[in-house]
């Protein structure tokens, strides 16, 4: 069995270096093998690169211990080519996978480099300019730094009350978002992620949340 631990955040809710190193040292002090996952990368290019669901991406330093993980070898497998060219049967559990790769290529030779910036910077804008909204109103908070297309914000006041809004929002049907929990405070997630999102639907969709919380306030 594998034990998980949490490595702490900082005040701006991010892992940072020193922690991760602090935690090492202690697991190995008290006899254990500290394993983490510095030497791979994984994201899903079907969140934000145009490609349809579903697209994962993976990047490995040293693929020979994935190999070895999962070598399956059995004589009926065998073949003339083996280890000359990378075998994905031995990268993962299943023996055959789908032809993913093919659809990111299609979406990179379509939109290329500059196309991709382009809409992961309109993302990003779009989300800046829902927490523009936001601020105005002297009844809402942004709770984290908006960086990329996600904007974390709540009504001011206790978690009841927030979970009460999430509930009316999503009952009303217009809109739909989730929630989170920062350090035990509960706060609302509205995510940029449709390929057709525009400054008319984040616009649209503040108009619903403020008119669902100034309803909640009057009564």
């Amino acid at each position: 069995m594998v034990k998980l631990r949490s490595i702490p955040s900082d005040d701006e809710r991010q892992m940072r270096g020193d922690a991760l190193e602090k935690a090492i040292k202690e697991d190995k002090a008290n006899g254990m093998i500290p394993i983490f996952f510095a030497d791979s990368f994984n994201f899903n290019p079907h969140k934000w690169m145009l490609v349809n669901f579903d697209c994962s991406l993976m990047w490995i330093r040293d693929s020979s211990q994935l190999v070895e993980a999962f070598n399956v070898d059995p004589l009926y497998l065998k073949h003339n080519h083996q280890h000359s060219i990378p075998d994905y049967r031995h990268w993962q559990i299943p023996l055959g996978r789908r032809f993913r790769s093919l659809k990111l290529w299609f979406v990179i030779r379509l939109y290329g480099i500059k196309g991709l910036q382009d809409h992961i910077r309109k993302q990003v804008a779009l989300a800046k300019e829902f927490s523009n909204l936001v601020s105005t109103d002297k009844n809402f908070e942004i709770v984290e730094e908006v960086k990329m297309g996600l904007v974390c914000f709540k009504l001011k006041g206790d978690n009841k009350v927030n979970e009460q809004l999430l509930e009316n929002i999503n009952k009303d049907g217009r809109i739909h978002i989730v929630p989170a929990m920062v350090k035990d405070v509960y706060v609302l997630r509205f995510a940029i992620c449709a390929t057709q999102t525009s400054v008319k639907d984040v616009q649209f969709a503040w108009t619903v949340i403020h008119q669902l919380a100034t309803e909640l306030g009057q009564k």
